[in-house]
């Protein structure tokens, strides 16, 4: 039923945990099976993802996707990371059961959500830095200008 490239997966999983203060971090579950996976990135300044680690709570194939797309994803770019596919984390598994293809799925999306997050709170920073520069020139102008007219 299960290749032993899952079952070694399953039995062995690589890269479970935490990263505290993460770049990116992203849980999904799937109700009808119970299945619930987060995934967590630290991500380097080029947006390489250097570590990257995951809980799960659900069966054995849940825990062998959840390993098998943090050994594909860990060293890729963000946006690399993006492509890759479910039926790329089933194939790099040598398979899994048609009944337990959503697994793969949910694999995919945890690290797509996790991507979301770490690009919103990029883009958050930037915003902020934005800001300030914009308060910076804003004081300067205002104090310019008082000058100017008293």
């Amino acid at each position: 039923m299960y290749s032993e490239k899952v079952m070694d997966h399953f039995a062995n999983p690589r890269n479970s945990g935490i990263i505290e203060n993460a770049s990116g971090e992203g849980t999904v579950g799937n109700p009808t099976c119970g299945d619930l996976m987060t995934i967590y990135i630290d991500v380097d300044d080029n947006d390489v993802i250097q570590d990257i680690k995951f809980e799960t709570f659900g069966c054995g194939a849940a825990i062998a996707t959840s390993s098998m797309i943090t050994e594909i994803a860990k060293g890729m770019t963000v946006d690399e990371a993006l492509e890759i596919t479910r039926n790329d984390v089933a194939d790099a598994l040598d398979g899994l059961p048609p009944i337990k293809m959503h697994c793969s799925n949910l694999a995919a999306d945890a690290l797509t959500e996790a991507i979301k997050d770490y690009k919103a709170k990029n883009s958050e920073e930037v915003w902020i830095f934005y800001f300030f520069i914009f308060l910076f020139f804003y004081w300067d102008l205002s104090i310019f200008f008082s000058k100017l007219f008293f």
